[in-house]
């Protein structure tokens, strides 16, 4: 688990073809490399790695088909710099919010915009994540906790404050730019919980006003 405050910003060194799908090599910057071990999880734009193999500045990693198609990380050029998270201990002040590392999908920057000494920026989401996102609700943008302004149909606002902007790759975003997105995790489990019956088998049905009063979440 991570909390979506981002320890440092690296870049990617090298990608390397094995087998079928790819191993990263990242260049760490300013993160604190004296704790990590072999099989330790690092958060890459959002997306939980194991480290395979480390030294004082940079590790690798290998990145599955399956992480490849779901998350931007497959779309990195040599060289882009990257929002880097160690995983939490339980000591750590949970500064952002609960965040697993395991990207839901890509989302894409549709417009950036000056407000005052923040940016705007809205993103537009697949139409089977939208439903996950909350105004003033939590979401996790490459492995940043971000909260969510407004909603409008796919899309949402986020403002970014200016200590946000230095120390994470969102600077770097403009229309067009893909993102990994990790809805909040409650959202999921409130889902499973209201979608299945006491036999736990998947009910057809949407979440009405009266499923919500028969679960107890209403009067």
């Amino acid at each position: 688990m991570f909390t979506g405050i981002i320890e440092a910003l690296g870049q990617l060194a090298r990608n390397e073809a094995k087998s079928g799908d790819v191993r990263l090599h990242i260049e760490t910057g300013d993160m604190d490399m004296s704790d990590v071990s072999l099989g330790d999880s690092i958060a890459v734009n959002g997306v939980c790695l194991t480290v395979i193999d480390f030294f004082s500045n940079a590790f690798s990693a290998d990145v599955s088909n399956e992480t490849l198609s779901h998350t931007t990380l497959g779309q990195l050029q040599l060289g882009a710099p990257l929002n880097l998270e160690k995983a939490m201990q339980l000591t750590t002040r949970l500064g952002g919010h609960l965040v697993s590392g395991h990207v839901d999908g890509i989302g894409k920057v549709q417009s950036r915009s000056e407000d005052a000494r923040s940016v705007r920026f809205t993103i537009e989401v697949p139409s089977d994540l939208a439903k996950y996102i909350a105004a003033k609700g939590s979401v996790c943008i490459d492995g940043v906790s971000l909260t969510v302004n407004q909603i409008n149909g796919q899309c949402f606002d986020i403002n970014i404050v200016p200590h946000t902007m230095s120390k994470t790759i969102i600077s770097e975003y403009k229309q067009g730019s893909v993102v990994n997105i990790e809805v909040d995790v409650v959202a999921r489990y409130l889902e499973r919980l209201l979608v299945c019956n006491s036999d736990q088998e998947q009910q057809k049905d949407k979440i009405t006003a009266a499923s919500l009063y028969d679960a107890g979440f209403i009067g």
